[in-house]
């Protein structure tokens, strides 16, 4: 059966292997930039951004975001923690359901992310973060019976968007027109730094501002410290010099700054007049470190992790709070994106379309008590929670096993009861007769245990039912099993518990004669 693309369309296997964003020397897609930041200025670059946001060429500005990533050492640095800190994220692919089909296309996704290579994939990909977008060619190659993607980051000046509506991505072909993407060959990534245009979306169009102003600061800090400390040099010639001899004293005066050596005239004169400087540069070095701290909030949300401040430990404790909010953002953000352009169409390709996908999430293990959630599934699934292997499976970290593999198995009733493994369990109507397992052949019946185990059988399904109802309903409108045991004080006024009290009331008295007989 062909493959068909969303447009319903077939699909070429050849057309999935071959290249079709390659840069060349000297083509449309060209690997140099011709825009330089060297002259640019405060009214230059507003001029840029709004040429951009009104639907201009992005490619000036995308070489500047790309430039003041590579000067600006400071945003070069926050920025990197941010993209490797999430494409270093533990990856986990959930199966659409637990039928074969289902585990198979989750196993092969789990195949395909196995790569020594992810790691740097995802931080390409995460260009988005700094430009607004990234896109990422894949290159599908023959392995074995499958066809695997291989990826490729793509300059993003190479694109463009839809003149319309400012959203929909074009590739620029060899002959410079602008056509939509073929099926199944781009990982199109969009940065969330502002709402509404993808152009607009990236982390660099507000460092940019924060990138010019500090280096107008440096550029005159720089110039403070070529001429601070310097004295003053005068030089002094006599009345009816000639000009060749001022031009003589001033290279003299000029070269003492440099070379600390010149020679004059005997009738001339050099004073030198300590230079009384109003300050030392502390001005510029807190202008720069301002910028650097608006730039730290700007990628981070926060100073803590990267800037000395006041607070220290506990400062840094909040502020990597508000850093996870970040991550995990960025992380959801990348996952939908791979879902979408990744993980469909190597199903796809591979196993062919079906109605449900596998998803993977990336992101850190939620913290959680597993021992008490381990409890609390001990408790609510024998009252008729339905909880699938698949489900609880993933939200322990166990992976789904594989058809023939040895499966661990819960222990025997007798272990678990804790009686000796050799030594059958002392039943109430043995006890009751007061003989030993070994001679109750006949045991006489056991009139107040069956008392008990009717109204257990009978009564327990009956009492429970609404019980069970309540505490199900609580469970549902939970998203945590931390915030499922801070409500269960909740149900204590609307449980109804008329029944289930009478009925373990009866339960004790039963068992309480009961142990009066065994006395007896």
């Amino acid at each position: 059966m062909a493959l068909l693309g969303p447009d319903g369309q077939p699909i070429k296997r050849k057309d999935l292997e071959r290249e079709i964003a390659t840069p060349t020397i000297g083509g449309v897609l060209s690997p140099w930039s011709e825009f330089s930041v060297t002259k640019t200025t405060p009214r230059r670059l507003s001029t840029l951004l709004r040429s951009v946001e009104q639907g201009g060429d992005p490619s000036a500005y995308l070489a500047l975001a790309a430039e003041i990533e590579e000067r600006d050492l400071h945003y070069a640095g926050v920025l990197g923690v941010r993209k490797r800190q999430v494409s270093q994220l533990p990856i986990t692919v959930e199966a659409a359901s637990d039928d074969k089909a289902d585990q198979i296309a989750a196993d092969l996704a789990r195949e395909w992310l196995d790569r020594d290579e992810l790691e740097d994939d995802l931080f390409d990909i995460l260009d988005a973060l700094g430009k607004g977008v990234s896109y990422t060619e894949m290159i599908w190659e023959p392995q074995g019976d499958r066809l695997w993607p291989r990826l490729e980051w793509r300059d993003p000046k190479w694109f463009r968007f839809d003149r319309i509506d400012g959203r929909t991505p074009l590739l620029i072909d060899e002959s410079g027109a602008e056509v939509p993407f073929p099926p199944f060959k781009f990982i199109n990534h969009r940065g969330r730094f502002l709402s509404g245009l993808p152009i607009k979306g990236g982390l660099a169009r507000g460092a940019c501002w924060s990138w010019i102003f500090k280096t107008f600061d440096i550029q005159a800090w720089m110039v403070l410290a070529e001429v601070y400390g310097h004295p003053v040099r005068l030089g002094k010639y006599h009345e009816g010099a000639t000009e060749e001899q001022k031009r003589t004293l001033m290279k003299a005066v000029r070269s003492i700054a440099q070379d600390a050596a010149a020679i004059i005239p005997s009738s001339m004169v050099i004073d030198f007049i300590d230079a009384k400087v109003s300050t030392n540069g502390e001005m510029f070095e807190r202008m720069a470190n301002y910028m650097d701290m608006q730039t730290s909030k700007l990628v981070l949300g926060q100073v803590g992790t990267t800037d000395a401040v006041a607070g220290g430990y506990a400062v840094g404790k909040v502020h990597d709070g508000v850093r996870g909010d970040i991550e995990r953002a960025d992380a959801k953000g990348l996952a939908g994106t791979l879902n979408r352009d990744a993980v469909r169409p190597l199903i796809d390709v591979n196993l062919g379309p079906r109605d449900r996908y596998p998803r993977l999430k990336i992101g850190r293990d939620e913290e959680f008590d597993r021992e008490k959630e381990a409890k609390i599934l001990q408790a609510l699934v024998p009252m008729g929670l339905k909880v699938t292997m698949s489900e609880a499976r993933d939200r322990f970290g166990y992976q789904d096993p594989d058809e023939g593999e040895d499966l661990l198995s819960a222990p025997p009733a007798a272990q678990q009861s804790g009686a000796h493994p050799e030594a059958p369990p002392i039943d109430a109507t043995t006890r009751t007769a007061g003989l030993t397992p070994a001679a109750a052949s006949n045991p006489a019946p056991d009139l107040i245990g069956d008392l008990a185990e009717r109204e257990s059988e009978e009564r327990w399904e009956e009492v429970m039912t609404p019980v069970r109802d309540e505490i199900q309903a609580l469970l549902e409108d939970c998203t945590t099993p931390e915030e499922f045991l801070a409500r269960l004080p909740e149900l204590a006024g609307r449980l109804p518990m008329e029944g289930l009290t009478e009925s373990l009331a009866r339960c004790a008295f039963a068992a309480r004669l009961e142990g009066e007989a065994d006395g007896a």
